[in-house]
């Protein structure tokens, strides 16, 4: 994984006492001489190498003090400023993407963390310091600050895509679901048969997907399992037998043979029990093979909130040559219904202010998280894992930037790839 595609490295010429053999190093990056200066392009892994050869190249000297540059490499490394990280999105990353945060450090830096991720475990809502530092033995050439911008980026990319929820596992072992979504982290909670599960929400969604089949599943199985012989069938002294066809296929969700007669095909060609399907829809409109939506989905947002939106002319990081659009979200606090976790007891509203481009494909995606609203699919009531607590009004897998600035790591631009994904979030809800 590439994290830099493009970089530029400025070289000063008038250290190097050999300008000839420093031109045969530098021709094949094609460089442009700026004074003294050669500028040269490549991506991260070439100018990485690039150093690697210029340090080789001897003798080098200081300008101004004529000093070696093997004394000048003695010298303390410059402090890098230190990057504040969510502590849950940090913790993925070292379990979920050892392998990317290895190659991002190497064998010559490590990050130093304060304070200590295990001092902040039981705070989820922590944040932490890192500081990428150079190990004293080593004899790497690329700047701390590189290897630390290079970290960041890969850190956006990672966190812009992560989701943290709550979720009923019913009877299955975190451990083995585990297995089965090696993407995702699962953490027990106090309560039984709940987790915390932190991943992309690409898999936590087909990770609601599969606990909701197996819940369907075990129903089914629950059924098979009725009194053998009906009265009807004690009456008439025979049993009730239906015919199969040895070629019948099996239904997606109980996994048994469809009986010709209870068999429901959708315009998508997937088959399933007609009762299996009728259940599933109860839950979710769609077809649990292919996620094709056969209904407008509606959410469990309570009503009575408002979705307000005014514009301003000043603009967001990386969307200079337009304006902003500013929503204003209110949900007003209330009693939960029996859609919601507790029935019957007080919820906590909310107010939140979210932020999108006044480009055309901003205004596109404010026309599609209107609609969204609308079909009470943007705020839930459940666990908020960001103060902790229960019974709250909470965002519902449609991704906000509720800041202006600061990138993906504070729900900030500039963040290239954002409209593009909550696009995709929508359009996984049938709104496109």
């Amino acid at each position: 994984m590439e994290f830099f595609q493009d970089m530029t490295v400025s070289i000063d010429g008038a250290v190097c006492k050999d300008p000839g053999r420093l031109m045969k190093i530098l021709e094949p990056y094609s460089p442009e001489k700026n004074g003294s200066f050669y500028n040269v392009r490549g991506t991260y892994e070439e100018m990485k190498n690039l150093e690697v050869t210029l340090s080789a190249l001897r003798p080098f000297s200081n300008s101004a003090t004529h000093e070696p540059a093997n004394q000048l490499d003695e010298q303390a490394p410059m402090p890098v400023k230190p990057v504040d990280v969510s502590w849950i999105a940090m913790s993925y990353i070292e379990q979920q993407c050892a392998k990317e945060l290895s190659k991002i450090l190497g064998n010559n830096f490590y990050i130093e963390k304060q304070p200590d991720m295990k001092t902040v475990k039981n705070n989820p809502t922590s944040t932490v310091h890192l500081i990428v530092r150079q190990h004293h033995d080593s004899t790497y050439h690329v700047p701390a600050d590189c290897v630390r911008q290079r970290f960041i980026t890969f850190y956006q990319r990672t966190v812009s895509d992560l989701e943290v929820t709550s979720l009923s596992v019913g009877s299955h072992d975190h451990k083995e679901l585990q297995k089965r979504f090696p993407q995702l982290l699962f953490k027990p909670s106090h309560k039984k048969y709940e987790v915390t599960v932190t991943g992309p929400f690409v898999h936590i969604a087909r990770l609601k997907e599969f606990i909701l089949q197996n819940t369907l599943s075990s129903r089914k199985t629950q059924l098979h399992r009725g009194p053998a012989v009906s009265p009807k069938s004690c009456n008439s002294g025979t049993l009730p037998t239906h015919s199969k066809d040895p070629e019948d296929e099996s239904c997606p969700i109980c996994m048994e043979p469809i009986v010709t007669t209870e068999k429901k095909t959708l315009r998508c060609k997937h088959s399933f029990c007609t009762q299996c399907l009728k259940t599933a829809f109860e839950y979710k409109p769609v077809c649990p093979t292919c996620g094709e939506i056969y209904s407008p989905l509606r959410g469990t947002q309570p009503d009575g909130g408002r979705m307000d939106v005014t514009q301003k002319s000043s603009s967001l990081p990386g969307y200079e040559r337009y304006g902003t659009i500013i929503i204003h979200y209110t949900i007003p606090s209330g009693i939960q219904k029996m859609e919601h976790p507790n029935p019957g007891q007080p919820y906590e509203g909310a107010s939140r202010t979210a932020y999108l481009p006044d480009s055309s494909e901003g205004r596109g995606v404010l026309k599609l998280l209107r609609q969204a609203f609308d079909q009470r699919l943007i705020f839930t009531v459940g666990h908020s894992t960001t103060s902790g607590r229960n019974n709250v009004v909470t965002w519902n897998d449609i991704h906000h930037k509720t800041g202006t600035h600061g990138g993906p790591t504070h729900y900030g631009y500039p963040d290239p790839d954002y409209l593009n994904r909550v696009q995709d979030e929508l359009k996984a809800k049938g709104i496109k």
